[in-house]
């Protein structure tokens, strides 16, 4: 079971065919909630990180929460569809 985590800034990439990143993660966000419409990859990084058909599964309509840096950002690539990820700063 995982403790509680309160939900700050959110946003949506949608993502298809190329890599798409979000906005750069708040001064004090040190993990996001992200869930997808559609299964995808990811990938968190410095800069503006690009996404790769080999990076970390994410299946569509299962949460995960994954450890981040301040300022990162998260990159979202299609699996066999377009779709959305939302992606949700916890603190």
């Amino acid at each position: 079971m995982r403790s509680s985590s309160r939900p700050g800034a959110a946003q949506d990439v949608a993502f298809g065919a190329a890599s798409a990143a979000s906005a750069a993660f708040g001064a004090q966000t040190y993990q996001v909630r992200v869930a997808a419409t559609s299964a995808c990859r990811i990938r968190i990084g410095d800069g503006t990180p690009t996404a790769l058909a080999t990076d970390s599964y994410l299946p569509a309509d299962r949460p995960e929460y994954f450890t981040c840096t301040p300022g990162q950002k998260i990159a979202v690539i299609q699996e066999a569809a377009g779709g959305k990820l939302s992606v949700t700063e916890v603190a």
